[in-house]
């Protein structure tokens, strides 16, 4: 089968959680760079990459790169793309996107519009008709420029990888999806092992382990935009990744998950989130302040997005719940703890250094993964 070239975008500094994802799928990485990985696979890594990767906001199929300094360069580069290769003569088409960064060219609208002037121009070519109707299939184009050079992409998710489905009721600063999973596989935590998350909001970060821990793809109960690309991927490959992803889930793990937070309003929408996730069964929500976390057991996970203090008037607070949360997690004998948080000051006022340090931006937002390793359990005889 023809190989093709893919972009999977992440959020900057989960670059090494998602290549491993995709190596683990078997595809060839071509490339890492900041915010995103390049690899290699046929037109079925569509359908298995968008139903498996828990760590990518979406997956693109790579139509070409060139380097464009100019506008006519621009138009030139996208012109000699092979749109007819991917685009039906009916289809929709249009640069739903542009980015530019250190680049001659920096409007994203004049992008947009050169560009689509240029596919236009293309087609009429291949095509033979000076008119699209454009009342087919959806092809929205990413194009993102990077010190002069032009990577486009289609964008074959359509709604983002993020979006898995369940997540109804969103708490006041929610981390996505995408950002839980990557944060969650940045630690060495498994199913075996108690999870705690004092801080959980909607329950994003419970439930996205909850995910893990059986193994169900994130992508299984939702659409993707390419399903609709049937003159590209044949339906029977859509079929088969499905039938993958439920051959793969582990219906009978054991997982010990707990889910705290003091608004009750909130727990009540994260159990909702849960049921919405089938993952009801192996999560324990309770209304409980981060102040009266105990538990009898060593060797557990804390894995946690606090407040930041984004608010002015919130930031008064800050200092006092660091202090208190490095007091609660000190009196959990082994546990190792990862917070992540936009709170500059978090490891002065939690009492120590973390071991390891992260920088992950959460959009715009510039954020600290802090790790602090607790005892590894003795090895069973």
């Amino acid at each position: 089968m023809k190989q093709y070239e893919f972009v999977a975008p992440c959020h900057f500094g989960t670059e090494a959680v998602l290549k491993r994802e995709i190596k683990d799928l078997g595809y060839e990485i071509v490339s890492v760079e900041d915010g995103k990985v390049t690899f290699k696979g046929d037109v079925s890594a569509i359908c298995r990459c968008n139903i498996f990767l828990r760590t990518t906001e979406r997956i693109l199929l790579k139509i070409g790169e060139f380097k464009a300094e100019t506008f006519d360069e621009l138009f030139e580069g996208t012109k000699a793309l092979p749109w007819e290769e991917f685009v039906t003569e009916d289809g929709k088409f249009w640069v739903t996107k542009a980015t530019s960064v250190k680049s001659k060219l920096f409007s994203p609208t004049d992008i947009q519009s050169i560009m689509k002037k240029a596919m236009v121009d293309r087609m009429k070519q291949k095509y033979h008709t000076d008119w699209f109707k454009e009342t087919g299939v959806e092809f929205p184009v990413r194009v993102s420029i990077m010190k002069d050079k032009v990577l486009v992409g289609l964008d074959t998710s359509g709604e983002s990888l993020h979006r898995r489905g369940y997540r109804k009721l969103t708490s006041k600063a929610p981390i996505t999806e995408t950002l839980a999973a990557a944060l969650i596989m940045l630690t060495p935590w498994k199913s075996d092992r108690i999870l705690v998350d004092p801080f959980c909001g909607s329950g994003t970060i419970p439930i996205e382990a909850a995910m893990i821990g059986a193994n169900i793809a994130p992508g299984m109960n939702r659409e993707f935009l390419s399903e609709k690309w049937t003159h590209l991927i044949p339906k029977k490959l859509w079929y088969e990744a499905v039938e993958e992803a439920e051959d793969a889930i582990i219906r009978d793990v054991e997982m010990s998950i707990q889910a705290y937070d003091i608004d009750g309003k909130m727990v009540r929408a994260a159990r909702e989130n849960a049921t919405n996730a089938g993952v009801e069964n192996y999560i324990h929500f309770q209304q409980r302040a981060m102040q009266d976390l105990r538990h009898p057991k060593k060797y557990g996970f804390i894995i946690t997005n606090p407040p930041y203090g984004e608010r002015i008037a919130e930031k008064v607070d800050m200092p006092e719940l660091y202090r208190e949360m490095g007091q609660t997690f000190d009196r959990l004998e082994d546990w190792s703890y990862f917070i992540i948080t936009g709170y500059e000051e978090a490891q002065k006022y939690f009492g120590r250094p973390a071991d390891k340090n992260r920088k992950i931006y959460n959009g715009m937002m510039k954020t600290y993964f802090y790790q602090y390793m607790g005892a590894k359990p003795p090895k069973r005889q």
